[in-house]
């Protein structure tokens, strides 16, 4: 079976869903049965988009890419930065 790609807006519509399902006494295991999930997306989806407004969730994700960009950033400059420092001592 393919996996499948929900999007942030997706995810906290379908939490939103299952909140009122659980307030309404089913089960988590009959929730993720009807919603197509396994039990530990659930949770994960939970501990990470519980709580959080569609607008949140598009601003959070905003924020980890641009934390990836710059991390990326870091990287490439911290490898330059000793490529120069050997080139200066004469250890190549």
């Amino acid at each position: 079976m393919p996996r499948k790609r929900r999007t942030a807006e997706q995810i906290i519509a379908l939490l939103r869903q299952a909140e009122v399902e659980l307030a309404q006494g089913q089960t988590v295991g009959e929730i993720c049965r009807r919603l197509a999930v396994s039990e530990a997306s659930f949770y994960r989806w939970r501990s990470e988009y519980g709580g959080l407004k569609v607008d949140q969730a598009r601003r959070l994700k905003e924020l980890e890419r641009e934390n990836a960009r710059l991390k990326r950033a870091v990287a490439e400059l911290t490898l330059d930065k000793q490529i120069l420092k050997e080139a200066a001592e004469g250890n190549f």
